[in-house]
């Protein structure tokens, strides 16, 4: 066990906050940028060939899944 408090909030999400303000302030000059638009066109393109997904949920979950990729640890 651990004698230091137990924070209040996971540390994913302290990271997801912190890696989207940079890209927000930087734009496509942060490292995350264009990795996170690549795995969206991925994903905008699965859900084109797929007729189970749509082209916005294939972008959302593509973009999701790479900004996912950029956070963890």
């Amino acid at each position: 066990m651990s004698d230091q408090e137990p924070r209040q909030t996971p540390d994913w999400i302290e990271d997801a906050k912190a890696e989207l303000s940079g890209m927000a302030k930087e734009g496509v000059n942060h490292p995350s940028t264009k990795p996170v638009l690549a795995g969206a066109a991925i994903g905008a393109a699965a859900g084109f060939l797929l007729p189970v997904l749509s082209i916005p949920v294939g972008l959302a979950i593509g973009a999701g899944f790479a900004f996912y990729q950029r956070i963890k640890k």
